[in-house]
């Protein structure tokens, strides 16, 4: 069963960078997607980044796209988002998220509703 464990959130000054990891502890080895969400305090959960395993491809929201890159090790048990450039907006709890695929099964990069295991979030704080 996948387990995701997310660590390196934090306080940082703005332009200061973060790097979050995110570990399937249940070596799976069966995410077809991993992604970042985040949800600021009075705001929907929104999608931050993905990869896709299959050809590593990665996607990122428009509000990130520049300054954060979305990576995983060679077995994809572990993803890490850099976030670069801070932003007090980019403040938030930070959640890794993971989609399992199977033949015949839609699935989507950017909508939590399809993702199939979630961690326990991260804070991250962005101090202007």
């Amino acid at each position: 069963q996948v387990q995701l464990v997310e660590s390196g959130g934090g306080l940082v000054q703005a332009g200061g960078s973060l790097r979050l990891s995110c570990a399937d502890s249940g070596r799976t080895f069966s995410t077809f997607i991993m992604g970042w969400f985040r949800q600021a305090p009075g705001k929907e959960r929104e999608f931050v980044a993905g990869i896709r395993r299959s050809d590593r491809n990665t996607f990122y929201a428009t509000s990130v796209k520049g300054r954060f890159s979305i990576s995983g090790d060679n077995a994809m048990t572990t993803v890490y988002l850099q976030m670069n450039n801070l932003k007090p907006e980019d403040t938030a709890v930070y959640y890794c998220a993971a989609q399992l695929g199977s033949a015949g099964r839609s699935y989507s990069i950017t909508a939590d509703t399809y993702y199939d295991y979630w961690g326990q979030g991260t804070q991250v704080t962005v101090s202007s």
